[in-house]
């Protein structure tokens, strides 16, 4: 199969999780030719990616959340504005992206929750079949649970989710845990989409605290921690460009540029992980057996944090309270089971994407042609 991958750029899960379904499909002699990455002025295409992914990367203007005045939370109305001020850019980046789709004689696009591969597909109808991957897709499904949350919030996440998927012939949810598909929604679910760096890793219990701050304006918190427990190290990864690589303010508060090999260099050796509940380095402290303190910045982040603290993973607050994340390190114990169904997901992800490309082969072959 020739594969183009479609990602969206902002945080670092969508990245790592093509970068490492790239890797299964190479090594089952699929090829991706092409990766398109959907950029803005606020979100940066980490250096990790342009060093692990091996198809030509292109980039193209894609929406983004804005935050608030303080740097923590997103902006909803904010976030709508500057979209429909952007239009004309999003309507070029859409025609780029149909052009790419033919141009690169793809079987198979593989959009990593790009919401312009959804109008894309509305407004052009590309032929190629289209598989959305993302946990996202998890919020369409009949049986997922929700938080006690803002309901017009809820709304407004599954009505993005569904904008990303139309046109979409399968969306593979990734989960937590094992759930049966939602057959009529389409939606399989599957397992994470970890890096083999990180199923390789030995863990080990440090005595250090790890995190992960999406937004920079939560390193504050951070700080008047510290400022009261400046015997506990701290080691935080942030995408932050107005500072060094490594950002030392004391031997024990340390902000690190994000950067794959250290940021699981760090995680694989913590005594626990604290983050903004994005899915990606959630599953990887599972995954290395790190209690977690999860702190949502928007609905999303949200029901991933309560997700995963449903299974027993972690905890949930508003705030970086590292002392109920000690506190809670003291009686956590990983879940086994999650290992075993982290490494069953290149199986059941080559399947579907090969069933996929042979469905839409068989229904395009041309008609036998008989004598006489």
């Amino acid at each position: 199969m020739k594969i183009l991958f479609i990602v969206q750029g902002e945080g670092r899960g969508h990245l790592t999780q093509a970068i490492t379904l790239e890797q299964m499909l190479r090594r089952h002699g699929h090829e991706v030719v092409e990766v398109l990455v959907g950029e803005s002025k606020s979100r940066h295409l980490p250096g990790f990616f342009n060093r692990n992914i091996q198809a030509p990367v292109k980039r193209f203007a894609s929406p983004n959340f804005q935050l608030s005045q303080g740097g923590k939370q997103v902006n909803l109305s904010r976030s709508i504005l500057h979209g429909l001020l952007k239009l004309p850019t999003y309507l070029r980046s859409m025609s780029y992206i149909n052009r790419r789709i033919k141009e690169t004689n793809a079987d198979l696009v593989v959009n990593f929750y790009e919401l312009l591969v959804g109008f894309t597909y509305l407004l052009f109808r590309p032929r190629v079949p289209q598989v959305c991957i993302g946990h996202q897709y998890l919020f369409l499904h009949k049986d997922f649970k929700f938080p006690s949350s803002n309901k017009y919030k809820l709304m407004f996440l599954r009505l993005f989710t569904r904008l990303t998927c139309m046109g979409a012939c399968e969306k593979l949810a990734l989960s937590f845990r094992k759930m049966d598909d939602d057959v009529a929604a389409k939606i399989r679910v599957v397992p994470p989409l970890l890096r083999q760096e990180v199923l390789a890793c030995e863990a080990e219990k440090g005595e250090y605290l790890h995190g992960y701050l999406l937004n920079a304006g939560f390193s504050e918190e951070v700080r008047r921690w510290h400022e009261r427990h400046p015997q506990v190290g701290l080691h935080f990864f942030w995408d932050k460009d107005d500072v060094e690589e490594v950002y030392e303010v004391d031997s024990n508060l340390v902000f690190h540029m994000i950067d794959d090999v250290q940021f699981l260099r760090y995680m694989s050796g913590c005594k626990a992980y604290a983050t903004t509940a994005g899915f990606e380095s959630v599953c990887e402290a599972m995954y290395l057996g790190k209690p977690l303190l999860m702190v949502p910045v928007h609905i999303e982040q949200e029901c991933n944090a309560f997700d995963a603290a449903s299974t027993g993973a972690g905890i949930v607050s508003d705030s970086f309270n590292l002392s109920a994340l000690l506190d809670f390190s003291q009686t956590y114990r990983p879940e086994v089971q999650f290992r075993y169904w982290v490494r069953s997901a290149e199986w059941c992800l080559l399947r579907v994407l090969e069933e996929t490309h042979f469905k839409h082969t068989a229904l395009h072959l041309p008609l036998p042609t008989f004598p006489g």
